[in-house]
């Protein structure tokens, strides 16, 4: 049997030094996410991307594999996050006529929306004594992950954490947007959608899509512009 543990343990060291174990493990965690996801019923505050960073960590826990290795022969999956970066123009262009037709309020909302989004995170941080590292990873949590890890590399934070903070910002932004809708009884799916898309990224706006094509295409339109202002503002604001 120690023999047995001997040989899997020199397998997954073996494994370890390639991105062989690494994209398997993930790309295996976010089906297995999305079909736990659809067997629970899709609640609304246990999203696929959690289920699925839930596996992962247990996976690297119970194999003993290194964070530092795992990151790194997952590093070959981001390489995907350049051309993802760039498709966000693509419902931007596609939503151009909602921008010209309500640039009003997109106009005075999403400055807001935006600024206050990295505000009171920063604010409370360093309320409680954060480092700068930590301010620099959590200013951008509202924002597409593409665009968020270019912004905390800039500002010299950690992106690990700033994931972390991504993640918790989008399933809890999904959730109360949720509440808030339902107790103030809004319906119109073009509030809904870029509500969504502003706060919660791309969870926000998977869940927009499951209330319909308007609120999808809404909240495409609340993440690309959100990713965009907060590119030019945070780092020229951060550092002053």
């Amino acid at each position: 049997m120690s023999e047995l543990s001997a040989r899997f343990q020199e397998l997954l060291g073996l494994l370890s030094t390639s991105p062989a174990l690494a994209i398997v493990l993930t790309f295996g965690a976010f089906f297995a996410g999305n079909r736990i996801f659809r067997l629970l019923k899709q609640p609304v505050w246990l999203p696929p991307i959690l289920i699925s960073a839930m596996l992962v960590s247990g996976m690297i826990a119970v194999l003993t594999i290194d964070y530092a290795d795992y990151r790194e022969g997952a590093q070959w999956l981001t390489v995907l996050l350049g051309p993802a970066t760039v498709a966000l123009g693509v419902p931007l262009y596609q939503q151009m006529h909602h921008i010209r037709a309500l640039w009003r309020p997109i106009l005075f909302t999403l400055p807001v929306a935006a600024t206050m989004a990295a505000v009171y995170a920063v604010v409370i941080a360093a309320s409680l004594g954060a480092s700068e590292e930590v301010l620099a990873s959590l200013a951008p949590k509202s924002v597409t992950a593409p665009i968020a890890i270019g912004i905390t590399e800039q500002l010299g934070g950690s992106v690990s954490l700033m994931m972390g903070g991504l993640l918790i910002t989008g399933m809890l932004a999904t959730l109360f947007v949720d509440l808030i809708a339902r107790w103030l009884s809004i319906t119109d799916q073009r509030i809904l959608g870029f509500a969504l898309g502003l706060n919660g990224h791309a969870l926000g706006t998977a869940r927009a899509f499951e209330i319909g094509p308007t609120a999808g295409a809404f909240a495409s339109l609340g993440m690309g512009l959100t990713g965009v202002f907060t590119a030019m503002i945070l780092p020229l604001v951060f550092h002053l």
